[in-house]
């Protein structure tokens, strides 16, 4: 019975950030002048695992959509490292960010680079968490500061974060 909750409450968690994403509402907001134009989002497959008391590594695929006209998809793999406190394990969890650019445009491969900043996690079963996280490349297109996490497990965590984006030729 507690397993069939689990399940069905990190389903809902998962369903919840993919309709966050998929809202019209917040894909298509007027442009921000100091975050730039919502141009897609950055919907992330994060390996499961088991946090050590000084923290843990995760393998990330990610997948960015756009959300204005076209069907363009670009693909990047990485790693996701905490320090810190980090304990518990973890089943395979999503990620979710928003895309944002100065303009509306975006070319291939411009989410790769590394993201630093700060994670927390709490999972009882199923589980929710937030990251903040800047940086990437030098160029202008960025991920939304904060992430939507979902996730199945035994967990918490307060640590501090990279993630490494690759693109995916």
């Amino acid at each position: 019975m507690k397993k069939t909750l689990a399940l069905a409450a990190a389903a809902m968690t998962l369903a919840a950030t993919h309709a966050f994403a998929a809202d019209p509402a917040y894909r298509d907001r007027e442009p921000d002048e100091r975050n730039g134009v919502r141009i897609g989002y950055l919907d992330c497959a994060v390996g499961g695992g088991a946090g050590y008391v000084l923290g843990s590594a995760k393998e990330v695929d990610c997948v960015f959509r756009k959300t204005a006209r076209g069907p363009v998809q670009d693909a990047y793999t990485g790693a996701i490292r905490k320090m810190g406190v980090d304990l518990g394990f973890t089943t395979e969890g999503r990620m979710l960010w928003a895309v944002l650019a100065p303009t509306a445009g975006y070319h291939r491969g411009s989410l790769g680079g590394v993201y630093q900043g700060a994670t927390a996690e709490a999972t009882l079963g199923a589980g929710i968490g937030a990251n903040i996280l800047v940086g990437g490349t030098a160029g202008s297109i960025q991920l939304q500061t904060v992430s939507v996490t979902g996730q199945l497990g035994l967990n918490v965590a307060a640590t501090g974060t990279s993630m490494t984006l690759n693109p995916v030729n």
